[in-house]
């Protein structure tokens, strides 16, 4: 394990203390109620701003009706496969366009970002339904669509719980290995039964707590005890990791979902595939969706490997 960016935790550290304390951030206390997860769908952070949608952005619905928004900036090198995160309740494909299209950009590549079927209305499986269909499409159409076949995976917290849970699919279901040549996992979610880092973090108001995780995982899984929640379709921390492939897996320190990146890094390096652990000292859960020095490291660091994967 790699402890990354000490120079900067006093001013992360600092960030998550004004964070938490902020007196116009709505409060989330386990699952949101109708009104609340209305505000979050209009903007993810819970503002008052939906975010902004650029013209390079292009929405599209592929075969089989799941839909998704193409950043395509030229001839480019390989395609990104984006699954955002929000809980698996909110976020939007068109939540990140400035994000997208600087990765897009600076990395030579399309992207492709999943805009996946929301809890509660859609519970589990449908939101990995729709990112196995949109990864099968790109398997069998990148290289007319987009020039290329170079397909790399990834996302943020939901969003890199459903990516993973798209290769395991991928594997199992249709004898699919090494399509993706690499996964870019960020702060995600894979032991929907609570690792202990979960279950310890307690109610600090940060972007996510022991409270809003519980309640999110009600959201995708309603009714499931926490033994169900363990089955390795539902938490791939379970599951068998042979096969896929080189990852590179990112976590801040005051984040609860530390252990479930320390323990899925363990187990993917166990199964025989490189993984890049990178522990970003003091950074909490969505660290890269603020305007912080450590964000835009992570977001360099994130470009050069899928450049490079």
């Amino acid at each position: 394990m790699t402890i990354t960016d000490e120079d900067l935790l006093s001013e992360t550290l600092a960030f998550n203390e004004q964070y938490g304390t902020a007196a116009d951030r709505p409060a989330r206390e386990g699952a949101p109620d109708a009104a609340l997860l209305a505000l979050l769908r209009r903007n993810r952070l819970g503002g008052s701003t939906p975010p902004v949608r650029l013209p390079h952005g292009r929405d599209r619905v592929l075969a089989g009706g799941v839909a998704v928004r193409t950043f395509v900036p030229g001839p480019v090198d390989g395609v990104y496969l984006h699954v955002h995160g929000g809980g698996w309740a909110f976020g939007s494909a068109a939540g990140q366009d400035g994000r997208l299209w600087r990765l897009a950009v600076r990395a030579r590549l399309a992207v492709v970002s999943v805009e996946y079927r929301l809890a509660p209305e859609h519970p589990f499986p449908a939101g990995p339904d729709d990112c196995e269909a949109a990864a099968r499409w790109l398997v069998e159409h990148a290289p007319a669509e987009f020039g290329t076949g170079r397909l790399l995976i990834g996302g943020e917290s939901a969003g890199a719980h459903l990516s993973v849970l798209t290769l395991l699919r991928l594997r199992d279901r249709h004898g699919i290995t090494g399509a993706f040549r690499a996964a870019n996992l960020l702060f995600g979610a894979y032991d929907l039964s609570m690792t202990p880092s979960q279950r310890s973090f307690g109610s600090r108001r940060l972007l996510s707590n022991t409270d809003t995780l519980r309640g999110g995982y009600g959201l995708i899984t309603p009714g499931m005890s926490a033994e169900e929640r363990r089955a390795p379709e539902v938490s791939p921390l379970f599951a068998d990791l042979a096969g896929l492939p080189p990852a590179r897996i990112v976590v801040g320190t005051e984040d609860p979902l530390l252990d479930d990146s320390l323990f899925l890094a363990a187990r993917w390096r166990a199964a025989g595939a490189p993984v890049r652990l990178g522990v970003v000292a003091g950074a909490m859960h969505g660290f890269t969706l603020f305007p912080l020095a450590v964000t835009e490291r992570e977001q360099e660091r994130e470009r050069a490997f899928l450049a490079s994967a």
